[in-house]
């Protein structure tokens, strides 16, 4: 299977944004966190403001500055991809080209949300992205939030143009679409990217091709998800498979009360990891609650994280 993956690597950490109790963003701890992620290999690749890193609740000004200190606390050693993804084609072509001013290698850029346009309005909205700003981009579907699924025939026309490099796939909804969009571009572009963005859909999703997964859990457990690639790729599924249930039970830990948006109990996790003062999540997610904060680290303990 390849792994190298255009400077992707097989694991890309979707970076949580730091912030202080005012809920102003926190540059300073950002750089930090960065530097952890890289420094203890827990990624290959880094993403600033995906939906981890809170992207729709942050304004275009403070995206822009996370851009900017993102690419100065890589410095150089991976790749650093931009999620420029807005609710409208015209915003989301401006943030892109910030990205660019910035240094991203790549753009990220999520599925329309809240309008649900039809297929041809998606196919459009990329295409004009693609055709005004010239970034090498991935496509981010991720039907839970946006409301809209990118069909794999329109990923198939979307991977003709020389701009669009792969797509990451919130894999949960329908597991087997990894394997439709690897049948759909295979023709049209043989090195199309295709990641998993959904931690739990790991292991199923690598037998389909997956190439590599996009994990919010790498900032406490990069480590392990290279455990369950190598496992895989050596034959050893009996160790991919006790590598991955330890990453399925830490994510158990996100939906365990009824949350949808894991963010507000990996913030803690990571903090309890690092030791760095991630801070809550911005409004309106809801802080974490006892129960969860109980839960979380009991689950920690027994996974040997802490």
């Amino acid at each position: 299977m390849n792994t190298s993956n255009k400077g992707f690597g097989r694991i890309s950490v979707p970076l949580v944004t730091p912030f202080y109790r005012n809920e102003n963003v926190n540059y300073e701890v950002y750089g930090q966190l960065i530097d952890y992620v890289i420094r203890e290999d827990m990624a290959d690749s880094v993403i600033s403001t995906g939906t981890t890193g809170e992207a729709s609740a942050l304004m275009f000004d403070e995206r822009v500055k996370l851009f900017e200190t993102a690419k100065k606390a890589v410095n150089g050693r991976c790749k650093l991809v931009c999620g420029t993804g807005c609710a409208s084609t015209h915003e989301t072509i401006l943030l892109t080209n910030e990205a660019i001013k910035a240094g991203a290698d790549y753009c990220l850029i999520v599925a329309p949300f809240y309008c649900k346009p039809d297929q041809e309005g998606i196919y459009n909205h990329y295409s004009r992205i693609a055709d005004a700003t010239g970034a090498q981009i991935m496509l981010y579907n991720i039907p839970i939030f946006t409301g809209i699924n990118i069909d794999p025939e329109t990923c198939a026309r979307l991977a003709k143009h020389p701009c669009i490099v792969g797509i990451k796939d919130e894999a949960g909804l329908n597991p087997n679409q990894v394997l439709d969009y690897r049948l759909a571009t295979k023709d049209i572009k043989p090195d199309f990217i295709i990641f998993n963005g959904d931690d739990v859909m790991l292991l199923p999703t690598i037998i389909q091709g997956a190439q590599g997964i996009i994990s919010g859990s790498a900032h406490v457990l990069g480590n392990v998800i290279n455990k369950v690639f190598d496992a895989y790729e050596q034959g050893k599924n009996d160790v991919a498979l006790e590598n991955f249930t330890i990453l399925y039970k830490f994510c158990r830990t996100w939906a365990k009360f009824g949350r949808i948006h894991p963010n507000p109990v990996l913030r803690p996790a990571i903090e309890m990891k690092t030791g760095l003062n991630i801070g809550p999540a911005r409004g309106p997610l809801a802080p974490i609650r006892p129960e969860e904060k109980v839960f979380l680290e009991k689950t920690m303990k027994e996974l040997g994280l802490l």
